[in-house]
This record gives C-alpha cells, structure tokens and sequence, in this order.
C-alpha cells in the first residue's frame, strides 16, 4: 500500500492508497485543498472539522450539478466518484489527530 501527504489549509494529511493510485490521490486532495479558503471563510474559522464539512458540502453540490447535467448513462460513475469521494472523507477523518 502507498501512502501520500495531502496538504490542506496549514495540515498536512498522510493517506495510505493502492499502489499506482498516489497521483490520483494528489489530484482529489488539490480538489479539497482549493476549496479550503473559501469553506474558512464560510465557517468563521472556528474549526478544521467544520472547514471540512463545508468543502464536503461544497463537492457534494458539485456532484450533485454534474449528476444533473449528465445524460442518463453517466449517472453510475458519477456514483462511483461519489462513492470514492466519501472514502477519501472517511480516511481522512481517520487519519486526522483528536482535538
């Protein structure tokens, strides 16, 4: 198993994935990573975890756009990104330290 060091906001966030994925990886967490100044705004700054609830929301909105816009026959891998998107919440939420 691989594992990559995403950067988002001022943390940094190791994340173990399989092997040959790592760029992959890079990329969704430079997804996250551009939505952070504006989810802080958003949120007042009061913590990370609401930050990142909020750019969850904001990419679950996007989806939800896309999913909306695609022809019928797009509507199961646009699931599937869903589904990939929640793992990587999941593992981050993991791998973040207890405040």
């Amino acid at each position: 198993m691989a594992e990559v060091t995403l950067r988002i906001g001022d943390r940094d966030h190791r994340v173990g994935c399989a092997d040959g994925q790592e760029a992959h990886l890079i990329w969704l967490g430079k997804l996250v990573a551009g939505r952070w100044d504006a989810a802080q705004r958003a949120s007042g700054g009061v913590n990370g975890e609401r930050t990142m609830l909020l750019i969850a929301l904001m990419l679950a909105d996007a989806l939800n756009d896309a999913e909306a816009r695609a022809p019928t026959g797009e509507h199961p891998l646009l699931g599937q990104l869903a589904d990939r998107l929640e793992a990587l919440a999941t593992a981050l939420e993991q791998d973040a330290p207890n405040a």
